[in-house]
């Protein structure tokens, strides 16, 4: 056994030496630190991580509990009392030997935590080995953060540096440095971010996830767990069970206001696969007894006035949840003023931040859908479809379209094949209906999303049927053939007979790379090899454009 403690002890002590060593290499600790007043150093923690033979020491746990664990079963394994008397004390007094001599240097942070999970004869045993905080830096870091406070966002005018959000968005929830964490002033000091980022989309963009990791990592890593037990499905999603006894005291329960906070954060502006940890959040705090998520799940996040969210005439009715991304509409008179305003209610609500994939739940004595292969047969599309049949709405269904279109964004309702963008609908009426909305449609497959939709192929077949290859659909066609999947089908051939049209179609696909050539050349001709033996058929100014094509592709294995 001793030879064993000796063996394990030795591995651990080499993987953390070759940590430290590896780390002390970086040449640019020093400059890192500089680039802002609220970073106290670079490394916090150490993560241990002993199989038999598998000795790892890392920044973070790399959640390998299950990795390749037969490989390990019929190896020698020590028990977890000589592992936690025998070997542990002395990997923490290694970890505490290269630390000591750090700790003031731009490598280690105000606090630094060392963890280990090891292999044993019982299972896998999780210890904390060492919590260092180091006061000077910590009390130098807190006068950093609240002069940042008082100038860049309480008298700031002006935006300020992601990298800056980065570290204040966690500090502001770090126990260290906050023990007492009062929600009001954090989530203001969130909202004064925002406020001062909000003419920049993109930075404002990057600000706001970096707050809601900050919020995300504290829910499920230090607030939570004080009421529930964790585990991983086998989808990999975070399960939640109320622990048995959980204190839900009034002081307990205080911060779950920044866990709604959070979720309405997430259904507002995070991506639609993502929105499911929102709803869980809720769902969380409704079962911890909060009266405003019961409230919020009942009527929305409470973030839109009601003008917004309700409508009532003799038209028609709409309620809107943002919480569930639904709106509710009842059409009491089948006539173009009722979509009209249907249309102004959705449109406006987008424009103020509603979520885009928001579903339809539509009542209506009229069934309309588009004539396009393969889209859902929702509500959604159903009222878009009812709207298309006016024909004074038009100009209201491409500014909802263009209000709505968003890359990796789907409408709630739809998924798999049927999967598809806000605006989907109303564009692919419109582009069927009218060349007005050429450009529309241009915008839209612009920002379609191949890998996760393919109703464009579709709606690629129903537009060249409909408005086959002219001067003013060619640039159209070609920008629907570059957002088609492999399995689109589109029936040009006939038309790409005529020289004219061909000529037309080639100067599309000129300067593209090779391969999104061949990628848009597929739909319509199937294999480059068919295309070829059409070339050696061909004659005159027919033969020259068709062996263009294939040249033009030819530069994807180049």
């Amino acid at each position: 056994m001793n030879t064993l403690v000796e063996l394990v002890t030795e591995e651990m002590t080499a993987a953390i030496h070759a940590w430290f060593d590896e780390r002390l290499q970086r040449t640019d600790l020093e400059q890192s630190v500089r680039r802002t007043t609220l970073q106290a150093g670079i490394f916090n923690d150490l993560m241990l991580d002993y199989k038999p033979g598998r000795p790892m020491a890392d920044d973070l746990d790399l959640g390998l509990d299950n990795d390749d664990a037969s490989r390990f079963r019929t190896a020698a394994r020590l028990d977890d009392a000589h592992m936690r008397d025998a070997v542990v004390p002395r990997l923490t007094a290694v970890v505490q030997a290269r630390l000591t001599p750090l700790a003031d240097t731009p490598m280690i942070d105000y606090r630094f935590t060392c963890r280990g999970k090891f292999q044993t004869a019982q299972g896998k045993l999780h210890l904390t080995l060492l919590e260092y905080v180091n006061g000077d830096k910590r009390e130098a870091l807190l006068d950093n953060i609240h002069a940042y406070i008082g100038q860049k966002l309480t008298q700031g005018k002006h935006p300020t540096k992601p990298l800056e959000t980065f570290f204040l968005a966690r500090h502001l929830l770090d126990p260290q440095l906050f023990p007492q964490l009062d929600v009001a002033w954090t989530i203001a000091q969130y909202d004064r971010i925002q406020a001062l980022n909000k003419s920049r989309p993109d930075a404002l963009a990057e600000h706001r996830a970096d707050i809601l990791r900050a919020i995300t990592q504290w829910a499920e890593n230090v607030y939570l767990p004080q009421f529930y037990d964790r585990a991983l499905s086998a989808y990999r999603a975070t399960e939640y069970t109320l622990k048995a006894g959980a204190a839900l005291d009034k002081q307990a329960l205080a911060p779950i206001d920044l866990l709604l906070y959070g979720a309405v954060l997430i259904l507002r502006h995070e991506p639609s696969y993502a929105k499911s940890k929102g709803l869980k959040f809720l769902d969380i705090a409704r079962e911890l007894g909060s009266e405003r998520a019961v409230r919020m799940l009942a009527e929305g996040s409470g973030s839109f006035p009601d003008a917004d969210i309700r409508l009532n005439n003799a038209l028609l009715e709409c309620r809107a949840n943002d919480v569930f991304a639904t709106i509710s509409i009842t059409i009491a008179r089948e006539e173009e003023a009722a979509y009209a305003q249907a249309l102004a209610f959705i449109t406006h609500l987008l424009d103020k931040g509603f979520p885009k994939s928001c579903q339809i739940k539509l009542k209506s004595r009229v069934k309309e859908y588009l004539p396009i292969k393969g889209l859902a047969k929702s509500d959604t599309h159903r009222f878009f479809a009812n709207a298309l049949a006016y024909a004074g709405l038009q100009p209201q269904l491409e500014a909802y379209a263009r209000a709505a279109i968003l890359q990796f964004e789907f409408y709630a309702d739809t998924e798999g094949e049927k999967n598809c963008m806000p605006g989907s609908y109303a564009t692919f009426g419109l582009g069927l209906l009218d060349a007005r909305y050429f450009p529309l449609v241009q915008h839209y497959m612009a920002n379609v999303d191949e890998e996760h939709q393919s109703v464009q192929d579709q709606f690629t077949a129903a537009f060249a049927e409909q408005h086959g290859v002219t001067r003013d659909s060619a640039p159209v066609l070609a920008a629907c053939l570059r957002a088609c999947t492999d399995n689109a089908k589109v029936k040009i051939q006939a038309e790409l007979d005529e020289v004219e049209k061909l000529e037309l179609f080639c100067q599309q696909l000129q300067g593209l790379d090779g391969y999104l050539v061949e990628h848009m050349l597929y739909p319509v001709w199937g294999k480059l090899e068919k295309l070829a033996a059409l070339a050696r058929k061909a004659q005159g100014r027919r033969k020259e454009l068709l062996l263009a094509l294939l040249e033009a592709a030819s530069r994807a294995d180049a």
